[in-house]
């Protein structure tokens, strides 16, 4: 099972985007049979298969094993992934992706899409690749928030400096800073 699968096509989403089908789902995080799944979500097992055949078909369930019960060949299926993750490109940009600020919430957003999408893709491939992430939460007065701002991005320029060579291996560094909650709700 993989962490995560990144969903960009529309059929793979359709699939998905159905209460029962996720209940289902979510039933597959460990190996099961569709009779196993009827009996937990009280469903007949017809009914179950009818869903776990539409997600196999999105690729979202896999079957993992058969085994011979009373004379007849049962299906075990699990889920692909133990996350799945939409695209944005699902629904489509309304409008055009324009050259933002790098201060505002339009290029933060552009930002967080290129990333869920790279995360996904090294999942792919290396799903052992050394990462990290880190989150805090900082308060800067409103005085202070140009120097802030200001350290934040020499002390990356810094570590970009120290470590841009052409050799080794690259990583992605990206760092969101956004305000936290409803501004109107400081205390």
């Amino acid at each position: 099972m993989r962490d995560v699968i990144y969903l960009d096509q529309i059929e793979q989403a359709e699939a998905l985007l159905k209460p029962q089908r996720i209940e289902v789902l979510r039933q597959l995080a460990e190996p099961r049979s569709c009779t196993e799944v009827a009996v937990e979500l009280d469903q007949t097992p017809q009914r179950v298969y009818y869903h776990v055949k539409r997600l196999l078909e999105a690729g979202l369930v896999g079957q993992v094993a058969v085994r011979r019960v009373r004379g007849i060949h049962e299906g075990i299926y699990q889920a692909t992934a133990r996350s799945y993750w939409l695209s944005p490109g699902l629904v489509g940009r309304i409008g055009l992706r324009q050259t933002r600020d790098r201060l505002s919430l339009g290029y933060l957003v552009d930002l967080m899409e290129d990333v869920q999408a790279e995360v996904a893709a090294l999942d792919r491939t290396r799903p052992d690749l050394p990462s990290i992430g880190v989150s805090g939460e900082i308060r800067v007065r409103p005085e202070q928030r140009k120097a802030f701002l200001d350290d934040l991005q020499q002390t990356l320029q810094d570590l970009f400096t120290r470590y841009g060579g052409a050799e080794g291996d690259a990583f992605r560094l990206a760092v969101a800073c956004y305000p936290k909650g409803d501004p109107d709700d400081r205390t």
